[in-house]
C-alpha cells in the first residue's frame, strides 16, 4: 500500500474478493442448508433458559476434572464432618 494512503481512510486499490464457486453456480445448496439449519440450531440452543447453567455445570467440571483427587478428598472431610454433626 503506497505510505500516502495510511490514514487516510480511503483505500486507493480495489478489494480483491475470493469466491468458492469456481466458476459454478452461486446458488445456495442443499448441503449448505443443511448446514446453516445446523449452525442456526445450536445458536438457538446457546441462547436458552439453560445456557448460563450448562455454562456454570461446565466450569465446575473443569475444576473437578483438573483436581480429581483433591475434590475426593473434600468430598470425604465434607461426608465425614455431616456425619459427626448428625
Amino acid at each position: 500500500m503506497p505510505a500516502a494512503s495510511l490514514g487516510s481512510g480511503v483505500p486507493t486499490a480495489k478489494p480483491r474478493w475470493s469466491t468458492t464457486s469456481y466458476g459454478d453456480s452461486t446458488d445456495t445448496g442443499p448441503q449448505e442448508l443443511t448446514t446453516l439449519g445446523e449452525h442456526v440450531s445450536l445458536c438457538r440452543a446457546a441462547s436458552s433458559r439453560f445456557s448460563g447453567l450448562q455454562c456454570g455445570m461446565l466450569a465446575v467440571h473443569g475444576v473437578v476434572a483438573a483436581r480429581f483427587v483433591t475434590t475426593l478428598a473434600v468430598l470425604a472431610l465434607l461426608t465425614g464432618a455431616v456425619l459427626l454433626v448428625a
